[in-house]
């Protein structure tokens, strides 16, 4: 495993015990060092090395794969998933086309990628700073809203939608029937502005401190529900899971506030996201793994869009969601794609399962958590007392989260909203 960290290193654990498969990770020596108690009993030998260093990187793990005869290579860490491409192809194992993988990763190559594929997906323009934004969105069309992001990073970070430029009238007011207007005088507006400057404020990945590509990705905003669905891929074959209802908070910010699998779509229409998720995946590289895609569907139409994908296992505990609620566990098909086998991918069972994370209002030091404990939900609270929670800008600020199971999607939803709305966060 490339990178174990992160909310997916849990149910690959989990996973490989069930396939009776022994787990080897690479990553840096510091970084193991902060590893959690169960993740370092799980693990039956470490490579240490620098994944930011491609070519040391797919040496010291050629020599540990030969070493200690690795039989599947499985990235963890999305920014990783082309050196896991390239360490597959080296060893002679299944793995990800390294000529494409770049496009899981950067979101730059991947609008190429899908372009190229003739995936539908919203319009988007490449800038450096806010001046060349401004005036590509202008030349590309785009409109407003705007959503800016950064070409490399994760979790919803450096992600902003901007309503339109300023002006004396409020926002949106510089956006007339055939586009936007340029605001009053020659300042690019402040908004957009100040959101390239949150996405491109990611330079360096950490902990490890891989070097970021720092331009900025400007796309035009769909309107509209919000989805994802994964893919597993096994020798070119394609498995497709269940959709997901996606929730998100409104306005500059879009942090995701649950999930809920069923997602509630019509069974045509979850067909065509599955079909359009799968070509998604087929066109960053996936040949052997697992694929997150996210989708909208405007309004009164049955067009997905594709948002972007990851080749990885999805984060926010929804590899629990969707277990739960259908019996597919995606880390043991993700594991049995890269290991060559043909994916356990049908569902055993017709339940429903959400789950809600909990945002705190406004920054500051963490001091209560309260969450109740109602039947047919649990709980996980992700940060201790004392801990200082930033503002309510991307997925790193929640406290934590609550699941719920039940019969149906909507069940599930409110026993997860009430458990939620029940909850108590202090902040001092």
């Amino acid at each position: 495993m490339i990178e174990p960290m992160g909310n997916a290193g849990r149910f690959l654990v989990e996973a490989a015990d069930r396939l009776g498969v022994r787990l080897y990770a690479a990553t840096h020596k510091d970084v193991h060092e902060g590893y959690p108690e169960w993740l370092r009993a799980a693990l039956a030998g470490v490579c240490a090395t620098d994944l930011t260093d491609t070519p040391r990187a797919l040496g010291d793990m050629d020599a540990f794969c030969r070493q200690h005869g690795i039989v599947g290579v499985a990235p963890c860490f999305e920014l990783f998933t082309p050196l896991a491409a390239l360490l597959a192809e080296r060893i002679g194992l299944p793995g990800n086309d390294p000529r494409l993988a770049r496009a899981a990763r950067n979101k730059i190559e991947m609008g190429e990628a899908f372009a190229a594929a003739g995936i539908p997906a919203p319009r988007w323009a490449v800038a450096h700073d806010a001046a060349e934004a401004y005036r590509v969105a202008r030349a590309h069309g785009l409109g407003w809203p705007l959503v800016v992001k950064p070409a490399e990073q994760g979790g919803s970070w450096g992600v902003s939608v901007v309503d339109g430029p300023d002006g004396p009238d409020g926002p949106g007011a510089a956006h007339g029937p055939d586009g936007p207007r340029a605001p009053h005088g020659p300042e690019v507006p402040e908004r957009l502005a100040a959101a390239v400057d949150a996405a491109r404020r990611f330079t360096h990945a950490y902990p490890h401190g891989l070097e970021l590509d720092t331009r900025v990705l400007l796309q035009e905003y769909i309107p509209g529900g919000e989805y994802s669905c994964d893919t597993v891929v096994a020798g070119g074959v394609v498995y497709p899971l269940p959709v997901v209802a996606k929730d998100t908070t409104e306005g500059r910010y879009r942090i995701e506030t649950g999930h809920t699998c069923p997602s509630g779509l019509s069974a045509p229409l979850v067909r065509r996201v599955q079909h359009i998720a799968a070509r998604a995946a087929l066109a960053v590289g996936v040949r052997n793994g697992i694929a997150h895609t996210e989708v909208k569907i405007p309004p009164g139409t049955e067009t997905p869009y594709v948002i972007e994908t990851g080749a990885r296992l999805p984060g926010d505990n929804l590899c629990e969601v969707v277990e739960a609620a259908t019996g597919v566990s995606e880390a043991v098909a993700h594991l049995q794609a890269v290991l060559g086998q043909v994916p356990d991918a049908v569902p055993s069972r017709t339940d429903a399962a959400s789950i809600r994370f909990l945002l705190p209002e406004h920054g500051g030091v963490l001091r209560r958590v309260s969450i109740p404990d109602l039947p047919g939900t649990h709980s996980e609270v992700h940060l201790r007392l004392g801990a200082v929670v930033p503002e309510p800008a991307d997925s790193s600020c929640r406290i934590g989260h609550v699941v719920a199971r039940a019969e149906t999607a909507d069940q599930a939803r409110g026993l997860a909203e009430r458990v939620a709305a029940r909850s108590r966060v202090e902040m001092g």
